[in-house]
């Protein structure tokens, strides 16, 4: 099984991007999308399902909006945090969706930005890594095949910043942030790119300004991680800069994982 991630920005200003890759880049068994911009009703359907793909949707518009796409069916799909009521304020944002397929609990991540260390939207960014934390505590286990993949906007090392004394105290890279994760992580969670990717400077985003793609100043904040059953059939991961040199890119570039045997 070939898993991608992708942070679109704009499933409408990129569906052609999309849909690129996935005919002649690295075909994907399940690509998770975020940043979709759209609500389910406005979704482009028909070209994914014209190609066979089935969909799970937790859009919405403006800034949100996740989805799964996958060659096979897609399973017992949820949205948002279960444990919460719908209501709730973590659960008004469209961040995640999650379903079953090819055997395993995909799970489409879009974590909030942040804005500014020490804001309102900071502090709500990092009481949504906690309660990620006891969703996965409490739906799911660390023996069982489970890929928790998108943008997590968390770099989470020196290594994955190309500048790491800047960007110290920045959100996206700050030391609460940067604990979040590695909270998340703790659950049972592996990096699939660093498995097979030790080196610094290797990034999935780019700030549109100041040349910064072509400069290589990005960070890398986009993630497939693996429970361990699955991560140790993880055979090759990594970023597919491609896109992001093509014409009106997203700022992020698509991250994969090739899984290997039972459950991938």
């Amino acid at each position: 099984m070939v898993l991608a991630t992708w942070n679109v920005n704009s499933i409408r200003a990129r569906l052609d991007h999309v849909l690129r890759y996935l005919d002649e880049r690295r075909p994907a068994d399940v690509l998770c999308l975020q940043e979709l911009k759209v609500d389910d009703a406005s979704f482009p359907r028909e070209p994914f399902e014209e190609r066979g793909l089935h969909l799970a949707l937790a859009g919405q518009r403006t800034y949100n909006g996740v989805a799964i796409v996958a060659t096979a069916e897609i399973r017992d799909v949820t949205i948002g945090f279960p444990h919460l009521p719908g209501d709730h304020p973590l659960n008004a944002q469209r961040r995640l969706v999650a379903g079953t397929v090819h055997g395993v609990r995909v799970i489409s991540a879009y974590l909030p930005n942040g804005e500014a260390v020490g804001s309102e939207k900071f502090a709500y960014k990092l009481r949504f890594f906690r309660e990620l934390r006891a969703y996965l505590d409490r739906f799911h286990r660390p023996d069982e095949p489970l890929v928790l993949a998108g943008d997590f906007n968390v770099a989470p090392e020196p290594r994955d910043v190309y500048d790491p004394g800047a960007w110290e105290d920045r959100v996206l890279f700050s030391p609460e942030e940067r604990r979040a994760l590695a909270h998340v992580s703790a659950f049972g969670l592996v990096d699939c790119f660093r498995r097979h990717h030790p080196e610094g400077g290797r990034y999935s985003w780019w700030d549109y300004r100041g040349g910064a793609f072509w400069k290589n100043q990005g960070l890398r904040i986009d993630h497939i991680l693996a429970t361990p059953p699955l991560a140790e059939r993880c055979v090759a991961s990594d970023i597919d800069v491609s896109p992001r040199r093509w014409k009106r890119p997203s700022d992020h570039a698509p991250v994969w994982a090739e899984f290997v045997g039972p459950g991938g």
